[in-house]
Order: C-alpha cells, then structure tokens, then sequence
C-alpha cells in the first residue's frame, strides 16, 4: 500500500491539506517517502476528562491534534516516531468500550473509538506501520516507555500517603515515572528520567527512593520507567490519562455538537487516485465484523483497499 501511495498526486495533496488544518501550530509533514495512511476521530482519556481528538496515522509517525472546526482546523499538534509506539488493548467495562494504549518512551495515554470494528480497523493499521518501519530499519522493538497517568478525577486523595485530601488550595501532582495522583508533600523530589526530558521532573516519594539506586546506564535505557505503575492502582487499566498534561487544555475547541460521526479512513484503494479524491468523496466498503478487518489487513497492504467500519454515535468530524 505504501509503495503504491508514496510518489501519488493523492497522497500528495492529502499530506498538503493536513498541513493547512494545522496552519501555524503545526510543523511540516511532508518529506519523501511519507504516506498518509488513514486519519479520524479518536476520543483520548485527558488529565481531566476524555476529549476528541484528531489523529493523522502515517507509515513512520502518528500525528494528533486538538479539534477547532472540525475538518477544517486544528491546533496542538503532537508528533509521536512509529518506532517508538506500543499499543496494547483494553477489556471493556461498564463506564468505557473500545479502548487501547498508546505508550511511547515520552509519552503515554489511553485513547477510545466509537465501535469495536474501528478500534479494530486503528490498532491494526498502527501495529502494521510499527512493524514495517522495524523491519526496514532493522531497530528492536522499545520495551521501556512513559507511565499512563491516573486521571485526577479518579483521585479524591493522595494515592502515596493516602491522607491528603486535594481541595482547590491542595493540588493534584502526577508522578513522572508511575503516573500516580499525589500531593505537594509526598512529591517534592525530582529525579532525571533521561528518556523523557533533559531536566529533572517530579516524582513520588516511593519512586525517588528506588531510583536513585538503579544504575544511570539502566536509568538512561528506560529499565525503571513507569516500575512503580502498581503503586497507582488497578484503575490504570481502565481509566488511565494522558501522562503529559502539555497540551490539554479546559477549553473546549472541539464543533459545535449535532454533527455525524464520518467514519476513519484507510487509505489504498485505487479509487482514492482517481477523480473520487479530487472531489473528497471516497468510495468505501465495510467489512462484515471487526475480525474480517483485521485479519484482511495484510491483503489491504498488498493489494490496497479501504476498510470503513459501520456508522457510529455523533462526534466531531475525522478528515481535513
């Protein structure tokens, strides 16, 4: 799919729109041998609350942002390196469905779909990039990668003491290397995490203790990062944050409600090169389950064909 897509007009002119929903708060994506390979709506678990968010998958990054008109602008733009990303999936439970991680060395969040089949559709895809991107670069996969913070408003108080009660005057603080929810007092240390920035960040106690014992040359591979993620609770698996809070803000940036749910698209058909995509409108075929589209997912690569998952519940719009 890629090598059909990579010197395309289409592919082209994608790249280039994408380019100028982010304006000046993005960076440019274009370079040669980048594809697009599909893009939608994803909803992301933020420090505060679940948020939409746009997500632009690519055969070497995974790229979101911030929703300000949908399909027509966004801001905020994150670039995650494919190489980099593990993705690894979540039972559904009573309060969230369809759910997976997205854990970098940097940064590590939890992101939900509307259905089961493009949850499907979405891991498969990205799985499908990491792998190719490994085996032609010939890099391990990364085994270490940044905690997935508790989201605060599953703390009422500090998860290391177990006392401090967070008010409007008490903060909530989150432990760079565990992602626990914890007070000023039982977070006052900072510690060098080499893998996720140059500067020291802030940890629990219980995590200073045991870092500053690991060897620097473990510390910088990345062996103890997120180690005292079970001192956070069994709610990381279900309900876990984003584990940076840089780019979430309390405004809401997303359209105005009332608007349908546009399905994410894949890219690939041969249909996508031809006039269909000059006009935006593209052909699309749905597979009869989620299995059906993960289990095609190699034919798709090797002989391009889009994957469009049924109709779902209204969200912002997923394509420029």
């Amino acid at each position: 799919m890629v090598d059909r897509l990579v010197n395309s007009e289409a592919n082209t002119r994608r790249i280039a729109s994408v380019e100028n929903c982010f304006g000046s708060s993005g960076v440019p994506l274009a370079m040669q041998g980048r594809v697009l390979v599909g893009e939608g709506v994803l909803t992301k678990m933020c420090r505060k609350r679940p948020k939409s968010r746009q997500f632009f998958l690519f055969n070497d990054i995974l790229v979101y942002g911030n929703i300000v008109i949908g399909k027509k602008k966004y801001n905020k733009q994150h670039i995650m390196p494919l190489e980099e990303v593990s993705l690894e999936s979540i039972a559904d439970n009573q309060a969230y469905r369809n759910g997976w991680y997205i854990r970098t060395t940097t940064k590590s969040f939890v992101v939900f779909a509307a259905t089961s089949t493009e949850k499907q559709e979405w891991m498969a895809h990205i799985n499908k990039c990491v792998e190719d991107l490994l085996r032609k670069s010939g890099k391990k996969p990364v085994e270490n990668h940044a905690a997935v913070w508790v989201p605060d408003t599953d703390a009422s108080v500090c998860m290391h003491c177990k006392k401090t009660q967070f008010t409007f005057i008490q903060r909530r603080h989150h432990c760079r290397n565990c992602g626990a929810v914890v007070c000023a007092g039982c977070s006052a240390k900072k510690f060098l995490l080499p893998q996720q920035s140059t500067k020291a960040l802030r940890v629990c106690d219980a995590c200073y203790e045991r870092l500053k014992h690991v060897p620097t040359s473990s510390l910088a591979a990345g062996e103890d990062s997120g180690a005292g993620a079970a001192a956070a609770g069994n709610k990381l698996n279900t309900t876990a944050g984003d584990s940076s809070n840089d780019e979430d803000s309390d405004e809401e940036t997303a359209s105005p409600g009332g608007e349908s749910h546009d399905e994410p698209r894949f890219y690939g058909d041969n249909s996508v090169l031809s006039a269909a995509d000059d006009s935006s409108t593209i052909t699309s075929t749905s597979p009869s389950s989620a299995t059906a589209a993960a289990s095609s997912l190699e034919a798709a690569h090797a002989a391009p064909n889009v994957q469009s998952p049924p109709a779902a519940a209204a969200t912002a719009g997923s394509t420029c």
